[in-house]
């Protein structure tokens, strides 16, 4: 009899062993296909997540380049409106400097004390034009621009080459690209 229980004690544990080991196979593979959902989930997060920085990195990327761009412009705005400004201003004073030029040439046989007087009247006028970067153009010589230049009358000259400025009778000036007065001229040997 108690042969007879020993057997059946060993078959009970064979039989514990053997559901144990049954249990924790299939808990193995119960494990194995658990874990290998969460890795394609995490696989799909992971995928989803860096879609998701990129798309903030393009923003991002985008976002600096808008600013670059207004940054810029801004800044060209405003050195436009200082040019327009001072533009506005000169234009005010050129026909002084126009009336200074034409009393330096017609004072050439003048009291020399008034021809120095005249001269540093003009002087500091182009002083101040050079501080405010206004150019002058548009001398006798010079070949003709119908950008910067307005012809109002032409003649033919052998001495002169073709499209020259033969006679200036106003002076133009500009600042930067920005044109505040055309020159008035004469132009040689046109078609």
């Amino acid at each position: 009899m108690a042969k007879k229980k020993s057997e059946k004690t060993e078959e009970i544990k064979e039989t514990k062993e053997t559901k144990a080991v049954e249990e924790e196979t299939a808990e193995a593979e119960n494990v194995t296909v658990e874990d290998e959902q969460p890795k394609d989930e995490n696989a799909e997060k992971i995928a989803a997540l860096e879609s998701e920085v990129a798309e903030q990195k393009e923003k991002f990327l985008r976002l600096a380049a808008e600013y670059d761009n207004y940054r810029k412009r801004t800044a060209n705005e405003k050195l436009s409106i200082y040019d327009d400004a001072t533009a506005k201003a000169v234009a005010e004073l050129l026909p002084v400097a126009d009336s200074v030029a034409i009393a330096l040439s017609s004072l050439k046989d003048a009291d020399p004390e008034i021809l120095k007087g005249v001269e540093l009247i003009s002087n500091q006028l182009a002083k101040s034009f050079d501080k405010l970067k206004i150019e002058s153009f548009g001398k006798q010589g010079d070949e003709f621009d119908p950008n910067l230049h307005n012809a109002i009358s032409k003649i033919d000259d052998d001495s002169l080459g073709e499209n020259t400025l033969a006679q200036v009778f106003q002076t133009g000036y500009k600042i930067g690209d920005k044109i505040i007065r055309h020159a008035m001229v004469q132009v040689a040997n046109c078609d």
